[in-house]
Parts: C-alpha cells; structure tokens; sequence
C-alpha cells in the first residue's frame, strides 16, 4: 500500500512543497499541523492584530482548495518519529506511515534562560498562539480598567520592530532594549542603525541602546511587575516580548536517526542522512551553502523556493535548491527595506561602503563593493523601492560599482522617489570614492 508524502509543517516551506507536488504528481499527500486548520500568511499576523485585515483574509486559499487538490490537512502535533518502519506518533494517540517525509517545522522563539521568562505576559512573537496571547495580554484602547499599560521589547531586530509598532496602535508604552549601540547592530550599519532608530523613536517608543536583559520581575500573582536591566535599572512594566531571534523547531527529532545541528542537517537537494527523509525551511541547515548565503535562513522567500525545488524534487524531476543572490524585504514602521547581496554591519576586510540619505527625508541607502576590484557586493535600501532584477543580474554578472551606481535609477520602480535624486547620488558618490560611474542607458532595455 502507497502512503504517499508526509509533510510536517502547514507553512510556507511546507504548503509550497505540497503544491508543486501536486502540480506534477497524483499521489498521496498528507500535510502535518498542530498550529492551524489551515495555512496562513505569517506575515501578516500583526495587520490581524492592528485590525487592518481579519484573519480569514490571510489564508492565500480557500478552505475548499485543500479537498479540490486531494491535500489532507491533519490537525496534530507529532510527538516522535520511527525512520525504521517509517511512522509518525501524533499527540492524539494515533500514527501516520509514509513513504517519503517532509519535515518544515519551521522556527520558533529563542529564549536564553532568564529568570522570570515563564511568567504569565512574557512571550515570543512567531505562531498563531502568540498572536492570540497578545491578543488576552493586551488591551484595546476602548477597554477600560485592563491591566497592560506598559511593555518591554527585548531585542533589536524585525519581529522586536514589528511588535513594538503593533503594541503602539494600542496606546501601550513601549521600550525596547538593544544590546548594540545601535538598532538590529548585527546586521545593518551604524548610519543606516542610527536612522532607523531615530524613526522607531519618533512613532514613540523609546530606545535603550548598549542594553541587555538580566532578569524578569514578578509581580504577588505571578505576573510580570517589571524587567531589570544587565545596569542594574528597573523598568516598570505589565508585558514583556522576547524577540531575541528563532531557532528551529526541531525538537521532537532527538534520537530519531536524523542528523541535527541547529537544524535538521540536509544536502542541496534538501535530503537529510535518512533515505526518504527531507527537510526544508526555518528548520532546515544546509551542510554546503552556496557562497554568499548563510546555513540556516529563516526567512519567507527561503522557505518559499526550498518549496518550490522539494516539490519538483518529490514528484520526479531532481531539482536541487539554488537560491542565487541574497535579497531580503521587510518594514520598519512606514520605511521599506530591502537588501540585496551582502552589506556588512562593519565593513569587512577589503570592503568599502557608500551610504547616501535623501535631503530632509527618510530614504537612504548603502551600498558595498570591493576596494580593489570595485566589484558590487550588495545594497541595502531604507524608503526606496528598488528592483530585484536588476540587482540579480548586477550580483550575478560580478558588475563594478561603477556599473551599478550609473544605471542605479533603472532599478527604481518607485514613484514617490524623483530621478533627479540618482543624480544627486551619482555625484556625491563620485565626490566621496573617486570611482567614476558607467555612462547610463546601457541596460535601458531590460529595465526600462
């Protein structure tokens, strides 16, 4: 008897390999998940929370979709798995066989040991039950006498941002602690960290930079009364978010067989070291990354292209995962951000940065190259929309600065920014490296 694929994990990574497998195949496939019914846009959970969107409008389909494509949703959580007579052992008693096993699991918040951190109003911000626990923790400013008036975000980076701006639409005092001397330290620069900080600040909430945890308070219930800091000061506060980053969600596979590290160890064709068994997403760690490109990326396009290549891979046509360039998006309050390549926080060595800031506005930029071969490294940009085609080819064909920065204003496709401005920039980038730039037009085909 065929058992077909088994997917643990209903999100993105999982749901992608699911629908490309069967858009090439007919046969069985189960999808594995304790946190929903139904796949939803991760993303999207803070609009829930703010009230801009229902959480019937994040679900990308519909719920008849599932039993229109003969994919079997499963509501469970798996306990352990036997890779010898290839079964499942769920949480309800029962047991799923397969044939091949996906695991996507995905990620889940780190925490680091605190005291206090098991207090009622301390918690992480990644599944559907976080979302709901904000939502009891939290008050709507029309409801009077809650008791959640002031929170402490501890962590300096997208989902502490993110949490922090869905607490301030209700009228909740917020303070975040950043260990670096300035906002998301390990990733963007010190200009681009000075900028974004100064914005989170003005949307009010306040920042405490070179700021670490040490412990959380307890108040007589077995609430949170307050944070102390690693300087010995206490914050008063009734709510306190962990968003120190994620880690995989992996750990019902220990003594399973399968090779684990951070994450579920796996090759370019997202095989782990059990014949059968693959893994992608968050949870997944490649032994071999491709240059420029970390071992475990917990990122939405990740798990959507690991999907993508599993899924051809599962139904018969080898399909090893190439991802290409880095490139990244998200927002920070109303200022976009995207990156493409790589930008170093600090320059590394043989790099040199370029950043430019539009006069009087909250759009700016870095860009990095080589010293001496002047080959583009990578880009980041705050407020504006730049094409990820272009920056593709550019990281692809190994294209000098000069190149890059001269048809800069191809790769705009945003309407608000003038391109008077990539003049600007083209001369001040002239000015302060001495590089002189390509002449433009070259490419105006391809990204007219």
């Amino acid at each position: 008897m065929s058992h077909g694929t088994v997917i643990i994990g209903n999100g993105i990574a999982g749901i992608t390999t699911a629908r490309y497998l069967r858009k090439y195949s007919d046969q069985r496939i189960q999808v594995i998940s304790s946190e929903t019914p139904y796949f939803f846009s991760r993303t999207a959970l803070m609009y829930v929370y703010m009230g801009h969107m229902k959480f019937e409008q994040i679900k990308p389909y519909e719920d008849w979709f599932w039993e229109k494509n003969k994919i079997e949703l499963v509501q469970a959580r798996v306990e352990r798995l036997d890779v010898q007579t290839k079964k499942l052992i769920l949480d309800t008693g029962e047991s799923i066989s397969y044939d091949k096993l996906v695991i996507a699991t995905g990620s889940k918040p780190r925490f680091f040991g605190w005291k206090g951190q098991d207090l009622q109003g301390v918690q992480g911000l990644f599944s559907y039950q976080d979302l709901q626990l904000l939502e009891e923790n939290t008050p709507r400013p029309y409801e009077e006498g809650h008791p959640t008036k002031k929170a402490v975000v501890v962590g300096g980076g997208l989902i502490g941002v993110e949490l922090a701006e869905m607490l301030n639409t209700r009228a909740i005092d917020v303070t975040m602690l950043v260990r670096d001397g300035h906002f998301w330290g390990n990733v963007i620069t010190e200009n681009e960290g000075k900028w974004i900080g100064k914005h989170i600040e003005d949307h009010g909430v306040k920042l405490q930079l070179n700021t670490e945890l040490k412990e959380i308070l307890a108040d007589d219930t077995g609430g949170v009364a307050g944070v102390l800091t690693g300087n010995d000061d206490k914050i008063d506060c009734q709510l306190v978010g962990l968003t120190t980053g994620v880690q995989p969600n992996i750990d019902f596979l220990k003594g399973s067989g399968i090779e684990i590290n951070r994450g579920v160890m796996v090759d370019e064709k997202l095989r782990t070291n059990v014949a059968d068994v693959y893994a992608a997403g968050d949870c997944a760690e490649l032994r071999n990354p491709l240059p420029g490109r970390k071992a475990i990326e917990p990122v939405w396009y990740v798990g959507r292209m690991m999907g993508e290549a599993l899924g051809r891979t599962l139904s018969g046509t080898d399909s090893p995962y190439l991802p290409g360039p880095w490139f990244n998006s998200a927002k920070f309050f109303d200022i976009e951000y995207m990156t493409y390549g790589t930008v170093s926080a600090k320059p590394a060595e043989g790099e040199d940065q370029f950043f430019w800031k539009q006069e009087g506005k909250n759009r700016f930029l870095t860009i990095a190259y080589e010293k001496e071969s002047q080959k583009f490294l990578g880009i980041n940009s705050f407020g504006i929309r730049l094409k990820h085609e272009f920056f593709d080819l550019a990281l692809r064909k190994g294209w000098k600065i000069g190149r890059v920065v001269g048809h800069l204003k191809l790769a705009n496709f945003d309407p608000e920014f003038s391109p008077k401005w990539f003049k600007k920039m083209g001369r001040d980038f002239t000015d302060q490296t001495g590089i002189a730039q390509d002449k433009p037009g070259l490419f105006k085909k391809n990204f007219a």
